[in-house]
Order: structure tokens, then C-alpha cells, then sequence
């Protein structure tokens, strides 16, 4: 694979297809209001709009993830981009709510070609050059995310909520052109597995790969840890004494976004086999991230800290899970993915839930109780786990996975630099 199929531009479009494709599961969030008055829904309802977008995506990520091993990627990614498109027209014109709703489960089921992308990105990339690439597209996942929010408050100010996803539509139509410009082409192999085998390998994965269990549930703690901050954050800025607009929320994340782009450094970090050392030093961050963050009500400045410094060490542990597992299984990246991110999704429903209702009950410093405690179960989970997954093992399970790739069958999945060129 040539430093030139995978140039700096085309990691960069990998990172902005990330972006706007995640993007699409968070707009709806502060849209949730002028959503239920414009379609009759009730506000005790309207949370639904959220449930069954994650419904599509964790649907997604079982079902049409692991095709990424099976099929050409590059077919498989600008035919998910191009129907996203138009599921976000059919949202953006939804004349009831049933409409809405069906067009939302679609838009969930279809934001997942953001892991088809990185792991098309991990494939294309150089051994010695993947964490990084895999951290450079990975940024561009967390900062749509983060920016997702203020970007559809501010078009819904501009224009109405609608014009968030007509705009969406339009952006997403345009990117798969790009894509299928871009991206090289890949062929199937001879022999490839039915789909059905191909589902049942993920189980088989998790059984057989003990850096998948563990990096998994890792993932699962961190990102109950983000969803735990972000999804309560809203409720003391709005509240008095401090009384921030939405609009003035949704610049704090623009502070997440710092700490993202600077955890880019942890995919190198892992390209030379620092991935348990960066894990365990993010991890004491993301448990300290919380001391500054506990004086919200005090000083601003304070809450800007944290969030740059909670945001820098859940990205770096996440491009450095995906680094580790990538590595194990280069045949069945898709999968990998697929699984672990599953894991991702299990940890972001259960950290949004536990801290909305720990706020009821003990206010931010309720919050702040629960995001130390998960942060450091995450921390006494990997210093538990690491000699299991060693950086010694673990560079030795790779030699071995490289080098016996080319015996394995499935392997045929991954095409050869000679047969994805276009």
C-alpha cells in the first residue's frame, strides 16, 4: 500500500466523512422541542426521536458493519453514504410523526458507515502508520459529535429544525460523490464466508481475542463517562445562578474539540507500542479531568479545563483501543469494529441514563460522583487486565497476525494493494 493512496488529503476526507456521518445521530437533540410542536408529539414523547435513532445504530452495527469484510468497501461505503442522503431528505420533509420516526430509524441504521470508513482507513494504511491514521479519522468522529449539537442549534435558529437535515442531505450527497472519486476499489476474494458465518464470527472474535474483551469493555466504561458529562451538562449551565443560553452551551464544544485534535499524538504512541502505557496515563486523566470539572458553579474557566482535558484522554484510550485491535485480526477489521463499538453504544445509552437521574437525585455533584467512580473502575479495570494484553504480547500477536494473514482464507477479505488500485 503506497504512501499515495493514502495521502494526508485522503485521511482528511476520511475525517470529515466521520464527522458529518455521526453528526447525523446528534442534531436532534436540542431540536427536540420545536420537533414535538411542529409534529403535535408530546414532550414526554419526543425523547422517543432519540431511542429509535440508537435502535438503528446499534442495528447497524451488528448487521451491516461486518459486510465491510465481505464486500467491497468502497461500494459499501458510498451506497450507505448516498441512502443516508436520502433518509435526511425524508426526515427533513417528514409531514407526520410516524415519518419522522421511520425516517430516523434509517438515519441510525446508516450513520454506521462511519466504522466501515475507519476500518477502511486501517486497512489502507501502512503497518507502521495506523494509529495514527486511525487517530487522525477517529478525531473527526468525536468532533462531529461534539460539534453536532451546536451546529443544529444554531441552522434551527437560522432556518427551523428541518433545515438542519435538508442541509445534512445535501452535505452527505455531495461526500459520497467525493468518496466514489477517492476511494480505491476492492474485489472479493474467491472464497468468502456466507453472511450468516460471517455474523457468527463476531462471537467467535470475542471468544478467541482477549485484547477485543477487554479493550471493549474499556470502551464501554470511557464513553459512560462521556455520556455521563455531556448529557447532564446542559442541566447547571441553564439553571440558575449561571443561566446559559443553548447557543452558549454548544460552545463548550468547541473545548472538546481542542482536547480531540490533541489526542491525535496517542495513535503514533501506539504505532510504537506504547498503547498500554498512553491507556493507563489517559485513564488517570480522564479520573482527574473531574476535579476541575466539579467547580462548575464557581468558575467557568474551571468547567473549560475539564472539558479539554476529559475530552483529550477518552479520545487518546478510544484511537488506542481500535490501534490494539485492529492489529490482532487484520482479515476482519469490519468485525472488530463493529463489536467493539457496540460496546461503545452499551456505555453512551447507560452513562446518558445514570446521569440524568443522579442529577435529580444529587444535583452536579451527584455527576461528578458518578463520573469519578466509572473513570476510576475504567483505571483499576485496565491495571488489572494489562498483563493479559502486555505490549510484549501484544507486538508478538501481531508479527504473527501479519505474517500469517496470507494463509488464512477470510484473509482474501482485505484486498491486495495491486487489486484495490482503481
Amino acid at each position: 500500500m503506497t504512501q499515495t493512496r493514502l495521502s494526508p488529503g485522503v485521511v482528511l476526507l476520511f475525517a470529515v466523512a466521520c464527522g458529518l456521518s455521526v453528526a447525523n445521530i446528534y442534531y436532534a437533540q436540542p431540536l427536540l422541542d420545536v420537533m414535538a410542536r411542529d409534529l403535535s408529539i408530546s414532550p414526554a414523547s419526543i425523547g422517543i426521536v432519540v431511542t429509535v435513532t440508537q435502535m438503528g445504530y446499534a442495528l447497524g452495527l451488528i448487521f451491516i458493519v461486518p459486510l465491510g469484510d465481505l464486500l467491497d468497501r468502497r461500494r459499501l461505503i458510498v451506497g450507505q453514504a448516498t441512502l443516508s442522503a436520502m433518509a435526511l431528505l425524508l426526515v427533513s420533509q417528514a409531514p407526520t410523526a410516524t415519518v419522522l420516526l421511520a425516517g430516523m430509524v434509517v438515519v441510525g441504521l446508516l450513520a454506521v458507515v462511519v466504522q466501515v470508513l475507519v476500518a477502511f482507513a486501517a486497512a489502507l494504511a501502512e503497518p507502521a502508520e495506523r494509529g495514527r491514521v486511525v487517530g487522525s479519522v477517529t478525531s473527526g468522529v468525536v468532533i462531529g459529535i461534539l460539534l453536532a449539537r451546536f451546529v443544529s442549534g444554531v441552522l434551527a435558529d437560522l432556518g427551523g429544525w428541518r433545515s438542519v437535515y435538508l442541509a445534512s442531505a445535501m452535505l452527505t450527497l455531495l461526500m459520497a460523490a467525493l468518496l466514489s472519486r477517492t476511494l480505491p476499489r476492492q474485489e472479493k476474494g474467491s472464497e468468502v464466508p456466507s453472511y450468516p458465518a460471517l455474523l457468527r464470527s463476531v462471537l467467535v472474535l470475542f471468544l478467541e481475542e482477549p485484547v477485543l474483551r477487554i479493550r471493549a469493555v474499556i470502551g464501554l466504561l470511557i464513553f459512560a463517562t462521556f455520556s455521563t458529562f455531556w448529557t447532564s451538562m446542559v442541566l447547571p449551565l441553564s439553571a440558575p445562578p449561571i443561566l446559559l443560553s443553548h447557543t452558549e452551551i454548544g460552545l463548550f464544544g468547541l473545548a472538546g474539540v481542542a482536547g480531540a485534535l490533541a489526542a491525535g499524538g496517542a495513535g503514533r504512541l501506539a504505532d510504537r507500542g506504547q498503547g498500554q502505557r498512553t491507556t493507563g496515563l489517559s485513564l488517570a486523566l480522564m479520573l482527574a479531568a473531574w476535579i476541575p470539572i466539579v467547580f462548575t458553579h464557581v468558575s467557568l474557566g474551571a468547567l473549560i479545563i475539564g472539558v479539554i482535558v476529559l475530552d483529550l484522554a477518552i479520545q487518546a484510550v478510544h484511537v488506542t483501543n481500535q490501534s490494539m485491535i485492529f492489529a490482532v485480526r487484520p482479515e476482519a477489521r469490519s468485525r472488530l469494529v463493529g463489536g467493539y463499538m457496540v460496546f461503545y453504544s452499551m456505555g453512551s445509552a447507560s452513562g446518558s441514563i445514570a446521569s440524568t437521574l443522579v442529577y435529580s437525585w444529587g444535583g452536579w455533584l451527584g455527576v461528578c460522583a458518578l463520573g469519578a467512580a466509572i473513570s476510576t473502575v475504567a483505571l483499576l479495570f485496565w491495571a488489572a487486565t494489562r498483563h493479559l494484553t502486555g505490549e510484549a504480547h501484544s507486538e508478538r500477536h501481531v508479527n504473527s497476525s501479519e505474517r500469517g494473514a496470507s494463509s488464512r482464507t477470510s484473509e482474501q477479505l482485505d484486498a491486495s494493494p495491486s487489486r484495490q488500485a482503481r
